[in-house]
């Protein structure tokens, strides 16, 4: 499959070039809305064709799909235009700035015909595919709890925007906490109902907020307790299952790599869990290319996608308001 990034992005210079190039994918030229900028990217990552025109991009009849990793309130003009053009998406998340938009992609991708994905790397893990597994096989009982420690330091070379552009849709909540949603969702194939929060800028936000603490209500009657920062550089992360037989305690789990440690506590004692360390972003891109291949679905699908930017922006008004939200999915599949 023939690739465009859109998007000179950090994430695509680390892992996704590597990702689509060793699942076989060509990336043929990159978009970046600097014309300068853009021209480096693709000397140093070899890749032929470089522009500043997302139009002459998805027009391109060698551009089979695109990878949309720009500031999120780009993602919708941009999407749309690659899906107008037949071309298949891989978006970052958050999809975009609101429910209605994200919707509209996912929906004219339906209509267009072509494969739509979020690039939820998380539900890629083999480390939390194990904790599915372990939840789905009965391990640990009924689902009580979930705990979510995404705390970490905003690395400087990342800050930017994230920290200081409400527009560009900065933030700590659709930066880290749209992927704790998702990851949410995953595990318990559930959609979180109701949240209450609080968020603050304590160190890094300017004019947004840095970090958030945020409980949530399932279907189920399971309850999550959610944690995001970019100021805590020692914090670590994880995530906890606690159910009516067990628990499981997933360690520095919450990353881009394939590293952490997995333990299941029951009334036998404490056991280490296995998983397979594969890339994770590969996986994501394997999926996509089967799914475009016709052979199932992408890891995260465009609904995934809307549905986790609902959860964040329900916690982002609970903060604001100070009331339990229930979260709107704006008709969501």
């Amino acid at each position: 499959m023939r690739w465009a990034l859109i998007g000179a992005s950090t994430i695509a210079a680390q892992y996704m070039i590597r990702a689509l190039r060793a699942e076989g994918g060509e990336i043929v030229r990159v978009v970046s809305a600097s014309a300068e900028r853009g021209a480096a990217f693709a000397a140093t990552h070899a890749i032929p064709l470089s522009g500043a025109s997302v139009e002459e991009a998805v027009a391109d009849p060698d551009v089979d799909a695109v990878y949309i990793s720009t500031t999120n309130e780009k993602h919708l003009p941009q999407a749309l235009a690659a899906i107008a053009a037949g071309k298949y998406v891989l978006c970052e998340k958050p999809l975009a700035m609101s429910i209605a938009d994200a919707g509209s992609m996912v929906r004219a991708a339906e209509k267009r015909g072509v494969v739509f994905a979020t690039n939820h790397h998380l539900r890629c893990s083999g480390s939390h595919r194990a904790v599915q597994s372990l939840i789905r096989d009965g391990r640990i009982g009924r689902v009580l709890s979930l705990r979510l420690h995404h705390a970490v330091h905003l690395p400087e070379n990342l800050q930017g925007w994230r920290i200081n552009s409400p527009a560009a849709g900065g933030g700590v909540i659709p930066d880290i906490t749209v992927h704790d949603a998702d990851v949410v969702r995953f595990l318990t194939g559930e959609d979180p109902k109701t949240v209450v929060a609080r968020m603050a800028a304590s160190g890094l936000g300017q004019g947004v907020e840095d970090s958030v603490m945020s409980a949530w209500t399932m279907p189920s009657g399971a309850m999550v307790m959610s944690h995001e920062s970019f100021t805590h550089p020692f914090a670590g992360t994880g995530l906890e299952v606690h159910g009516t037989e067990g628990s499981i305690f997933a360690r520095g789990v919450m990353t881009q790599n394939p590293v952490g440690e997995i333990e299941l506590v029951t009334a036998a004692g404490r056991e280490p869990v296995a998983y397979d360390p594969h890339d994770l972003y590969g996986e994501a891109v394997r999926r996509f290319h089967a799914a475009v291949a016709g052979h199932g679905g992408p890891a995260a699908t465009g609904w995934d996608g809307v549905k986790s930017l609902a959860v964040a922006l329900a916690v982002r008004e609970a903060a604001l308001t100070g009331a339990a939200v229930d979260v709107d999915y704006g008709g969501a599949k």
